[in-house]
């Protein structure tokens, strides 16, 4: 059978390619349509699978900016009350106790009224030993406050406010795809819920601020964040962006449209419906994520659902995000028409512009084909004239083509006396061009660390223009905090003695803003902390060095293994090369987690005659070592890997040997350490002015 079919498509091929015209015509439509045929398969293809990821991709992201909505809900929840309980007043009034009580509670209602809580009470140890629901939310030692979701019943509702008892009753409604409920109404809560620890002005813990959210029927949080994920302009047009809050399998807080008794669609909500069976089993029962089609009350959405838990890390509900379907669908198969129609009008012209086309190619063809016989037989034909306008192509060609033929026997010996000369030019061009091509190499090896050189010294003068602004625009208002915070502390007298606290951390604070703007104000302007250079041996550096970072490194075990072989000496500045070993080797200790020896060593440096150039000083570490790609970066400033660096060192010490004209090198293996190189030159070196002239003259 199928022989006899490729059989049948054949014979039909060969009547179709019978002739010149059908074989223009098949030949000129054939790539068009298969084009056309390939261009909407790979449409429609695209439009199925990568649109579709790219829904479930955005869905998917979605619904992590929800969960870190959520999460930077309760932090600003926890940044309030620590706001609250910080207030002087209310310190003021909880140190007198039981005489205030009424005052207490007008503060707290303010408050809780201020920053948009449900409830905010003060509760005492006692009051917590014996809440379930609080011994959860107790701060460790070390913490101020700890948050978290959790689901409350009716009486623990009454107990915080009985007005939060009524907010969160909801009734259940029957909702398609979904599982019949098992009970007519939702009594239980779900709070966003915060316990802060209350300490009185000397520091001592005297209670607790418990405040919270109730999220039945809130709607702040869920339209909070629909209105971050689906601001105007970004889904199509109809599309809706929905986002759901789930106690169990209920809707208690939602923007997804509802339908009113009547059966229209309304600006009611779909508070107390069911999720679908499908996503709870998947969801709640198994703990995992849905991200795929979803019925949602009365559509399809395309929908994505995670596992909401609470404060002990029990499973209580889901977060959703999702986006109606059928608007993305039907702009889908409307863009499928618009190609298909696009389609067949160009097929239809293509195959009206060939087929005329054809008509006025075939005479002159023939002609041109029938000369081209008899040159292959050897016969002296000439096109001629075909009867077309000298502007045409083929009768262009057919002069070319006449030409062609006389030049013919002409260039067959020229092209044997050229070969001959190529042969004898290829062998002498190949010769030189080795040697240019060594020269090159060297040319280029040179350039690009001339370039490398130059780039790093423009970027390390425009940050430094940048620090030196900014350390500028800092350095003033930081003498008038120190200024104002002494004034303060004459103005109160006694009185700073309930603030002494809060004023010595500003002052270091102050202090240590200052020592970074020396640093920004050292890296940015070296000329203005410049020290003179002088001859000097490495060996006595080195050990001065030992000593000083000694105590430094003696909690971590690690020794300084001295191995100085160099006997030369190089122009440097005494203190600033300290500062530059002592860095490395603080370095080298961070490096290392375990006790270990870092290895400080020296040679001569020679250069390619076996003269001595100066001095080479290595120190090695046995730490985790650096990643391949952030060796580049390493002496950029404000980079590190060290959360309190300041990243700032490597840089400083990269300016200090390049400007005793020496260089700083790095080589580095994960988990076996890292190697440091300074290169000293023996002589004093240029100046940058002098510097920049050499490098340009490289160049």
């Amino acid at each position: 059978m199928f022989n006899q079919w490729r059989n049948r498509i054949e014979g039909d091929l060969k009547v179709l390619t019978s002739t010149v015209r059908s074989r223009l015509l098949v030949l000129m439509l054939l790539p068009v349509l298969l084009t056309l045929a390939s261009l909407v398969f790979v449409t429609i293809y695209w439009n199925v699978s990568y649109t579709g990821s790219q829904l479930f991709m955005k869905v998917r992201a979605d619904l992590g900016v929800a969960q870190g909505f959520v999460l930077e809900q309760l932090d600003d929840q926890e940044q309030a009350l620590s706001q609250v309980q910080e207030a002087w007043q209310l310190k003021s009034l909880l140190s007198a106790k039981s005489e205030h009580r009424a005052a207490i509670s007008q503060v707290l209602e303010s408050n809780r009224i201020a920053i948009g809580l449900d409830f905010l009470r003060m509760v005492s140890a006692e009051t917590i030993a014996t809440d379930p629901h609080l011994k959860h939310l107790m701060p460790s030692a070390n913490a101020r406050a700890k948050s978290g979701i959790q689901v409350l019943d009716r009486d623990a509702l009454g107990q915080l406010s009985t007005a939060l008892t009524r907010e969160a009753l909801m009734p259940l409604k029957h909702t398609a795809m979904a599982g019949e409920p098992t009970k007519v109404s939702e009594t239980r809560g779900m709070v966003m819920r915060t316990l802060s620890k209350v300490q009185d002005t000397q520091g001592n813990v005297i209670g607790y601020l418990d405040g919270g959210v109730l999220l039945n029927h809130n709607r702040s949080l869920v339209d909070g964040i629909r209105d971050m994920l689906y601001a105007p302009n970004t889904l199509p047009e109809g599309a809706i962006g929905t986002v759901t809050l789930f106690l169990d399998n209920i809707r208690i807080s939602t923007n997804v449209p509802g339908q009113l008794e009547e059966g229209g669609l309304g600006d009611e909500r779909a508070v107390g419906s069911l999720v679908s069976e499908q996503v709870r089993m998947e969801v709640l029962e198994k703990g995992r994520v849905w991200i795929d089609r979803a019925f949602v009350y009365n559509d399809w959405y395309i929908a994505a659902y995670a596992p909401l838990f609470d404060v002990s890390g029990h499973r209580i509900g889901m977060l959703y995000t999702g986006f109606t379907e059928a608007p993305f669908v039907h702009n889908y198969l409307l863009n499928i028409l618009e190609l298909g129609i696009i389609l067949l009008l160009v097929l239809s012209l293509s195959a009206l512009a060939v087929y005329k086309g054809a008509t006025g190619l075939l005479q002159p063809l023939d002609r041109i084909h029938s000369v081209v016989r008899a040159t292959q037989r050897g016969e002296k034909r000439r096109i001629g004239n075909l009867g077309l306008d000298d502007d045409n192509e083929l009768s262009q060609l057919a002069k070319q083509f006449d030409q062609m033929l006389d030049l013919l026997q002409q260039r067959n010996r020229e092209i044997k006396q050229a070969a001959e000369q190529l042969e004898f030019k290829v062998e002498e061009r190949t010769r030189s061009l080795k040697r240019k091509t060594k020269q090159l190499k060297e040319n280029l090896q040179l350039l690009e660390e001339t370039r490398s050189q130059m780039v790093t010294n423009e970027k390390l003068v425009a940050l430094g223009e940048l620090t030196a602004g900014i350390a500028h625009e800092i350095n003033n208002p930081t003498a008038v905090i120190l200024g104002n915070m002494e004034l303060m502390r004459f103005e109160l007298g006694d009185r700073a003695e309930d603030v002494e606290e809060e004023i010595d951390l500003v002052l270091q604070q102050v202090q240590r803003i200052k020592a970074i703007i020396q640093s920004l104000l050292q890296y940015a302007r070296p000329g203005d902390f410049d020290a003179p250079l002088e001859r000097q041996s490495i060996g006595p550096i080195v050990e001065e060095m030992r000593v000083l970072v000694r105590h430094s490194i003696e909690k971590q075990a690690i020794d300084v293994d001295l191995d100085l072989q160099s006997d030369a000496t190089v122009v440097v500045n005494r203190q600033q090369l300290l500062q530059v070993l002592i860095n490395l080797v603080i370095n080298a200790s961070h490096a290392m987690e375990n006790a270990g020896a870092i290895r400080v060593s020296s040679q001569n440096w020679f250069d390619d005659n076996g003269e001595v150039k100066g001095v080479k000083l290595a120190v090695a570490d046995e730490g985790v070592g650096i990643k391949p790609e952030l060796l580049s970066r390493i002496f950029d400033p404000f980079f590190t890997t060290r959360k309190t660096g300041t990243g700032l060192g490597l840089a400083l010490s990269y300016g200090i040997i390049r400007r005793f004209g020496g260089v700083i090198e790095v080589e580095s293996t994960l988990g076996v350490g890292t190697t440091f190189t300074i290169s000293l030159p023996s002589e004093a070196p240029l100046n940058e002015d002098q510097q920049a002239v050499n490098l340009k003259g490289i160049l």
